[in-house]
């Protein structure tokens, strides 16, 4: 019953749509109609609203750091199946005919809950990233691999800053699948890149 819970409940939370809510009452817009269609805070971005595009990035979040908490305090042992629904739930939600974001501000918001140094080694290279090239695409697929490698090879940096972090063979198969889907989430972007037509950041 508990994993059932954790399933849903995690999933649920994930897949909830704030950016495409947030745009429709507040913007007036449908931000699946506007640039890239994505329902993100980079998309949201777009409509030219930088206080809903914070709060979309904010509450995107929110959305996989809460389910990964409340089961880490009260269901620890499915800790890594909350962290793997909520970022589904986000990329995949039953609201929107599973057609929703890119996933990295759950990413993030899940790599709080688990680690705050893995955390702000995402947002440290995400922002160098961004700040010499300028693309929101590729800055979240070089800070996904970056953390994924420095938890695969680089064991005693992270546990330096993080000495409470655990690693074992379950996170790293989670932030592996988080890789590879942040990857596909973004093969249009990695088209788009490839042929100089990627929309750069501007804030």
């Amino acid at each position: 019953m508990e994993i059932v819970l954790v399933f849903f409940f995690s999933y649920l939370s994930g897949s909830i749509p704030f950016g495409l809510i947030l745009t429709k009452f507040f913007g007036d817009q449908d931000v699946r109609k506007i640039g890239s269609g994505n329902i993100g805070a980079t998309n949201v971005l777009r409509t030219g609203n930088k206080y809903l595009a914070a709060t979309t990035l904010i509450l995107d979040i929110l959305k996989g750091y809460v389910p990964v908490v409340i089961t880490q305090q009260f269901f620890s042992e499915y800790l890594h199946l909350s962290a793997l629904m909520a970022f589904l739930g986000h990329i995949f939600p039953i609201w929107l005919k599973f057609k929703g974001g890119k996933g990295v501000a759950t990413y993030l918001g899940i790599l709080f809950a688990l680690s705050y140094g893995l955390s702000f080694l995402f947002i440290f290279t995400w922002v160098v990233v961004s700040l010499i090239f300028k693309y929101s695409s590729l800055s979240s697929m070089f800070s996904s691999l970056t953390v994924l490698i420095v938890t695969l090879f680089r064991e005693n940096a992270v546990k330096a800053i993080d000495p409470n972090f655990i690693f074992d063979v379950d996170i790293k198969l989670i932030l592996f699948i988080f890789f590879i889907l942040i990857i596909f989430t973004h093969r249009k972007n990695i088209s788009n890149l490839i042929n100089g037509a990627e929309q750069k950041i501007k804030l």
